[in-house]
């Protein structure tokens, strides 16, 4: 990668406590808590490139590109001294560093493609956008992979709601669209409705088909706190599956075009208490 290039990379544009979901939080064991946030940080930066308004498609190839090299210990430079730092807080394990280097499959599609062509093409992003997090997590604790199926589902609808919260930001600054195209297209919508202040009916009906959609991967998901073995894990596991529950809910009656919609602070203080509760009797 070229020292112009490297210059133009991003500073993180969010921070842990900016997430859906708590990052490193202090349910989990404090041993793994630099690991965990040695991967956020890796995983942001990686996102911030494919993001840049700066960098042109192939220099956030070659950023990405670089990245991976330097999780696999094939490039050591300031460029990647975040996935250096992360290949030693998991002493290169193999499948720790995969995880890692999945999600820039992700992050590289999103620098060359801006849409998803229908569900089936979102839920493949999301199997690299979103489903290398909750296998970190998983293989960190050293839980089975049985958990991985219901555990990709849980990311998944984690990552869907973030989109339909951000639907008109990403159009706004990155001219994405995250909406399957072929029920935007089935509603008689273009994307320029991300534009309106306001979601119009046609709108509204694909948004709660994408809700609908959504409830399903969370009923996939509900099983996983039960399967895991480690209670601090089980507990934030459940916290995590009512997190999404929560968020849907308020999807259904809120607008993303005129606001962003989120918890409010009862909304995240009722599923910290039914999270655990949940994860205690399960």
């Amino acid at each position: 990668m070229s020292r112009a290039v490297a210059a133009a990379l991003p500073a993180a544009s969010k921070t842990a406590t900016q997430e859906n979901f708590p990052v490193a939080s202090l349910l989990l064991e404090a041993s793994k808590r630099a690991t965990i946030m040695a991967y956020y940080h890796f995983a942001r930066h990686a996102d911030d490139i494919g993001d840049s308004p700066v960098l042109t498609p192939e220099e956030k190839l070659a950023g990405l590109d670089a990245l991976e090299a330097g999780l696999r210990g094939r490039e050591n430079t300031p460029a990647t001294a975040l996935a250096i730092t992360y290949r030693e807080a998991v002493n290169a394990d193999p499948a720790l560093i995969e995880h890692a280097a999945e999600l820039l499959q992700a992050f590289r599609r999103d620098s060359v493609r801006d849409y998803c062509e229908d569900w089936g093409d979102l839920m493949t992003y999301c199997r690299y956008s979103a489903a290398p997090v909750g296998r970190f997590l998983l293989d960190l604790h050293g839980e089975s992979h049985d958990t991985f199926g219901p555990g990709d589902a849980l990311c998944a609808a984690l990552q869907v709601l973030n989109h339909l919260q951000d639907c008109a930001k990403d159009y706004a600054e990155l001219k994405r669209v995250y909406l399957p195209r072929d029920w935007m297209q089935a509603a008689g919508l273009t994307v320029q409705v991300l534009e309106e202040k306001a979601s119009p009916p046609e709108l509204r009906a694909v948004l709660d088909r994408m809700l609908d959609a959504t409830d399903g991967l969370i009923a996939l998901a509900r099983p996983l706190p039960a399967m895991i073995k480690n209670t601090r894990l089980r507990l934030q596991t459940s916290i995590t599956v009512r997190v999404a529950e929560a968020l849907a809910k308020r999807l259904r009656t809120g607008d993303p075009l005129a606001e962003r919609v989120k918890l409010s602070k009862l909304d995240t203080a009722g599923v910290f208490i039914s999270g655990v509760f949940h994860g205690l009797t399960a």
